[in-house]
């Protein structure tokens, strides 16, 4: 049977790449120029994985729960903005020089994601490249001995991975919105699974791949397919107001 909605896949998307670029740079950034028995070590480091690593398990959670896909990419979120702040710290307090958005230095590494896919229509994908020979473009910045030069170039990074974030949950929003989440969709395949039983020769609309369950027709949220529990319609299915008990708007199957 086929899986009701895809998951995983997060190894292929710009945001897990560049989140990736980022911690790696982070571990060895924090071996050449922190005292390892720093608390900030830590603090970098983990904030760092957990940027890579919950957009993994956000990824692998999409099959089961929209919401738990951007609650993850939430955290990825936080997370590399901590990382960010410790940066711009790091700068900070040793009075090194922090790259404007327009200087020079920022603008090649923004620029270095084109020369991925070059014949691609979105240059930020840059899936066709391990991680070696990505990381190798930025080697110039990265495996340099100035520290104020590889901490701007991760500012960069963090930014473009925070960018490329942002754009990936205003899309799951949009479509959670659209479409709904797991549990519609699951409600929605159950429902023409079993017209299609008891009526084998009708054509049921609700069997169209891009079916989604009807809106509530007091609030105009989405509806989830329930079964009522007890009274004079107890066993019977109907849709619900995935807002109840706020929404108390049902429709018949």
């Amino acid at each position: 049977m086929k899986k009701l909605r895809p998951s995983g896949g997060y190894r292929d998307t710009a945001s897990f790449q560049t989140a990736t670029l980022v911690y790696d740079a982070t571990v060895w950034f924090c071996e050449k120029f922190l005292d390892p028995r720093s608390r900030t070590v830590d603090q970098m480091v983990q904030a760092a994985r957990s940027g890579r690593q919950n957009i993994a398990e956000g990824s692998r959670a999409s099959a089961t729960s929209s919401q738990t896909e951007l609650r993850l990419l939430n955290v990825a979120r936080a997370s590399l903005e901590e990382l960010l702040l410790d940066y711009e710290d790091f700068l900070r307090h040793r009075r090194l020089q922090a790259w404007t958005p327009d200087c020079p230095e920022a603008r090649a590494v923004r620029a270095v994601p084109r020369t991925f896919q070059k014949d691609q229509s979105d240059p930020s994908d840059p899936s066709d490249l391990t991680d070696e020979q990505r990381a190798a473009r930025y080697a110039r910045w990265l495996d340099h001995a100035d520290p104020a030069i590889r901490a701007n170039a991760l500012i960069c990074l963090i930014h473009q991975a925070n960018f490329l974030l942002d754009r990936q949950i205003a899309a799951l929003e949009k479509d959670f919105v659209e479409g709904g989440g797991y549990s519609e969709q699951l409600a929605t395949a159950r429902l023409a699974h079993r017209r299609k039983k008891d009526q084998p020769d009708q054509p049921d609309p609700s069997a169209q791949p891009d079916q989604k369950p009807p809106t509530c027709p007091q609030c105009g949220a989405l509806m989830a397919l329930r079964t009522a529990k007890s009274g004079k319609n107890a066993g019977i299915q109907f849709w619900g107001c995935t807002k109840y008990p706020d929404c108390k708007g049902t429709l018949q199957i």
